[in-house]
């Protein structure tokens, strides 16, 4: 159980929030002179560390989201979403909508994807909001 919660902890805090990044940001910034202890350089390190991080994330996400919807074209999610009515309809598309990250990079595409295919507007709106 110990060994479990050592690798859970390493892929949060390594992988998914990149602490290594910071390190070398740091590093890299002490070497060029700048003490990232001081409030200036601890700003320089925090925003070069988000933005690559954030870089990164959406890359990812965008890839994911351009593989999935590779494998689901609008007229298949029509096909599958078709089959409810009315506020079951509005349950499923908000409960897909919730397994997709809420941001522009994915909510246009996927509405536009979907009043291509004829979905209702109302699921298109429950299910990207």
């Amino acid at each position: 159980m110990e060994v479990l919660h050592f690798f859970w902890l390493f892929i949060q805090d390594q992988v998914l929030g990149m602490k290594w990044l910071n390190g070398v940001i740091g590093n890299g910034l002490s070497a060029v002179g700048l003490d990232v202890e001081s409030l200036w350089g601890g700003s320089v390190q925090f925003f070069l560390y988000d933005v690559i991080k954030i870089t990164v994330l959406l890359c990812f996400l965008i890839f994911m989201i351009s593989y999935v919807q590779s494998y689901f074209p609008p007229e298949r999610s029509k096909r599958i979403l078709g089959r409810f009515h009315g506020i079951g309809a509005n349950l499923i598309a908000a409960l897909l909508g919730t397994v997709t990250p809420f941001c522009s990079c994915s909510s246009i595409p996927l509405f536009i994807g979907f009043t291509s295919a004829g979905l209702p507007l109302g699921v298109t709106l429950f299910m990207i909001h």
